[in-house]
């Protein structure tokens, strides 16, 4: 395994095959623009893709929320991220915020979001591209753009639909309603609501589960998974086929048959 990637805004731990990204600026709620957020999840996604003992990826946030996703004084003084005439705001998103949704998109692990608090635009967005989404009673859910005159603009409304379907995010992406975690869960969006408490427990008990599994065919169904979205069946199968023939000569295989073996013998 490489070493850990530096990163400024973030904080990243491994224990065992396991990494935890915690999102460390609550000073400002955990905003991805106006920090180092942006590059330090691209960072970690790099790494992660690279370091193929890591088989889980978990993403939370310090202090009281999640992420509140663009910082807003930034928008109001048309600074930062948010200065600059048309073309120049089209390459800052392209060259910034847009980044996440392809690191992410491109993960070869399984990503639990863990929803400590509050997850607004982008930072609904940003959980909403992870593959699981576990919230704490404390989480709130909005895709608030249209309440800012704003589109989503990292993508999020390619990530919702595809998990509620095209009129509920609809709804929610023309109103810029803000949910609670016990509708988040009614909706699909998240997979359970705990205390909070428990958050970070019920989280690794989670990926504990899903790495307990060999890694390598872990990694090849998440890359199945998502091509299912995009490709046709005879396709889709045809690489089904191959990566099930990578997988019949993996070694974690041979040995989890055995173990199977030797369990039915008992």
């Amino acid at each position: 395994m490489t070493s850990i990637p530096h990163l400024t805004d973030a904080q990243l731990e491994i224990t065992n095959n396991i990494a935890t990204l915690t999102l460390n600026r609550h000073d400002v709620r955990n905003a991805l623009t106006g920090t180092h957020l942006i590059e330090d999840i691209v960072s970690t996604a790099q790494w992660i893709n690279q370091n193929q003992d890591i088989a889980v990826l978990i993403i939370t946030g310090a202090g009281s929320a999640f992420s509140a996703g663009g910082n807003v004084k930034d928008m109001a003084n048309q600074t930062g991220d948010f200065g600059g005439d048309v073309k120049t705001l089209m390459d800052k998103y392209r060259q910034g915020i847009q980044n996440i949704p392809l690191a992410m998109q491109s993960l070869e692990v399984p990503v639990i979001a863990a929803v400590n608090g509050p997850a607004i635009g982008a930072g609904f967005d940003l959980a909403n591209m992870c593959d699981i989404r576990l919230a704490s009673t404390k989480a709130k859910f909005g895709e608030t753009f249209s309440s800012l005159g704003l589109i989503p603009g990292d993508g999020g409304a390619w990530f919702l639909q595809r998990i509620i379907g095209y009129q509920q995010a609809a709804e929610l992406t023309f109103t810029g309603r803000v949910i609670d975690a016990e509708e988040a869960k009614s909706l699909g969006i998240v997979l359970n609501v705990v205390e909070p408490d428990n958050l970070l427990t019920e989280t690794n008990a989670l990926a504990e589960q899903i790495a307990a599994n060999p890694t390598a065919s872990m990694r090849m169904t998440k890359r199945l998974m998502k091509m299912a979205q995009r490709t046709e069946l005879p396709d889709f199968l045809s690489m089904c086929a191959a990566f099930q023939g990578m997988c019949h000569h993996d070694e974690a295989h041979l040995k989890a048959v055995e173990a199977m073996l030797a369990k039915m013998a008992k």
